[in-house]
């Protein structure tokens, strides 16, 4: 009897391998593959099993649903048709005099920027004692990957902290900030964008935005798309803003969008915004309050998840894509704008999903509640951050998948909490931001072993990156934020800074 055992385990093992290479992954109207990722064959339901054990009425509206395929063979539209564009005039309440130079940019280097919190010491995991007071940001040189300076809010703009974004010409800084000295924000409630000089590293001017600072990253290469936790009622959830002016151009609100919206990316030309079902949580916390009650047994599934693509010309959305997994918390868009990746936390898996068509092209497992991922040089891995979002927040690797196949290529140790991983302008590092840690961990991508480690100043936690290189006669640009590359870069054509 062991012995047959054993040659139908065998059997079953080869019949698997043959399956992932005969697997095409999933599309409209075709099956459900998890085959190329996961060494899953694609074998169809089998309705006289069903029909050979006792089903209980749940069972049977389980199986109803349980197919990927059943989301897109029954998607309804959920955004609004036609121009959902909204305004929303900000205020300018306060400036300041300029400072002196914290440090001075040499020609031809390349400097990164990041923007700390003071809020690592709320991580259990977090094994580094944070001394900073309030929201700092940091400066350093990219090819010694050493801290030059940084510059701090006064205690009372303290908030929590969650991107860091440059203006196109590397000149300004802008970050969180309280709208009010008299109450501590919560990630519920609106707050200021604090506008810095990127050399003296002092605030020079505090404007509204009408909501909460989540992330931001160039657009156009002459403004910025900045996504919100939360906002005033007259407020934009996602919005273009103007550097020159200080001024929102116009964005989109969530009621229009059809749903909770979580972050956006951009290709350049338009703008992909993460949607969730709302309705789990408050607004703004909603999936992620459904997706922790998921890891914790409260829930068995969820409503489906899904990117809605806006065109920033006629602010249409023009396609909604739904993907399987729960709670995605970024987009990586390939250099061609062919294929976009979607991490989820909530499913602890990456999608890979064709941007014209809207199939799938693979559905693949990731480390523990994943969050940001980049691609590397030659856009044959994506590397993800495994947080442990949704999860617990005790994620401490990344996982690097093949991008053709989604097959798992290695899992590198690294520190708690990374959630930003990017590819560096040089093409061959990615750094990660620890938030539990207050540190940044630099990867290098051919070994995939880890090249260095730089501690924040007062351990603050770490939220995004972004890399400004000045050319020879001192003028300064931004070559890399959380949207891409900038200034002609393409690692992809093998367009990189040499340093």
């Amino acid at each position: 009897m062991r012995l047959l055992r054993t040659c139908v385990f065998v059997l079953v093992c080869l019949a698997l391998q043959t399956a992932q290479g005969q697997s095409q992954g999933m599309a409209p109207g075709g099956p459900v593959g998890m085959g190329p990722a996961m060494g899953v064959p694609l074998f169809p339901t089998d309705p006289s099993a069903l029909e050979e054990f006792p089903q209980s009425e749940r069972d049977r509206i389980v199986t109803g649903i349980e197919s990927f395929q059943t989301v897109l063979d029954g998607w309804e539209r959920k955004a609004q048709t036609g121009n959902i564009m909204n305004t929303y005039r900000n205020e300018v309440i306060a400036e300041f005099e300029p400072g002196e130079p914290k440090f001075e940019p040499e020609p031809g280097k390349t400097y990164f920027y990041e923007n700390t919190g003071a809020m690592a010491n709320m991580f259990s995991v977090g094994r580094n004692v944070t001394t900073a007071r309030s929201n700092r940001v940091v400066v350093g040189d990219a090819e010694t990957r050493e801290v030059i300076a940084y510059g701090e809010l006064a205690p009372e703009l303290r908030t929590s902290v969650h991107t860091t974004v440059l203006s196109p010409d590397g000149r300004f800084v802008y970050i969180i900030g309280a709208l009010s000295t008299e109450t501590q924000p919560t990630l519920l409630s609106t707050t200021a964008l604090v506008k810095v000089d990127a050399l003296t590293l002092e605030p020079v001017k505090i404007v509204t935005m009408g909501g909460r600072l989540h992330h931001g990253q160039i657009f156009r290469d002459n403004l910025l798309l900045i996504d919100t936790f939360a906002r005033a009622d007259d407020g934009l959830d996602v919005f273009l803003y103007d550097t020159e002016t200080d001024e929102i151009v116009g964005g989109v609100r969530d009621e229009d969008l059809g749903g909770s919206s979580y972050t956006s990316y951009t290709d350049g030309e338009y703008i992909y915004i993460l949607m969730q079902p709302a309705g789990y949580g408050p607004r703004g916390m909603d999936a992620f309050v459904g997706a922790s009650s998921m890891n914790v047994g409260r829930l068995t599934t969820m409503r489906p998840f899904w990117v809605a693509r806006v065109n920033p010309d006629t602010w249409e959305v023009e396609q909604e894509y739904p993907y399987p997994g729960y709670r995605g918390d970024w987009i990586v868009i390939d250099s061609a704008s062919e294929y976009m990746y979607v991490p989820a936390g909530g499913s602890s898996s990456v999608t890979k999903i064709d941007i014209e068509t809207g199939a799938i092209a693979w559905h693949a497992a990731a480390g523990i509640g994943p969050y940001g991922a980049t691609l590397n040089a030659d856009e044959s891995e994506i590397w993800i951050a495994d947080k442990g979002e949704t999860t617990g927040f005790m994620g401490r690797t990344v996982t690097v998948l093949d991008t053709a196949s989604g097959r798992g290529v290695e899992t590198v140790f690294a520190g708690y909490m990374i959630d930003h991983v990017l590819l560096a302008p040089n093409g061959r590092e990615v750094w990660g931001t620890s938030n539990a840690e207050g540190v940044l961990y630099v990867f290098d991508t051919a070994t995939r072993e880890q090249m260095a480690t730089i501690e924040m100043p007062g351990y603050g936690d770490a939220h995004g990156l972004v890399w400004v290189h000045y050319d020879e006669n001192g003028d300064g640009r931004v070559v890399r934020d959380q949207g891409g590359f900038h200034g002609g870069l393409d690692p992809a054509e093998g367009i990189f800074l040499d340093y």
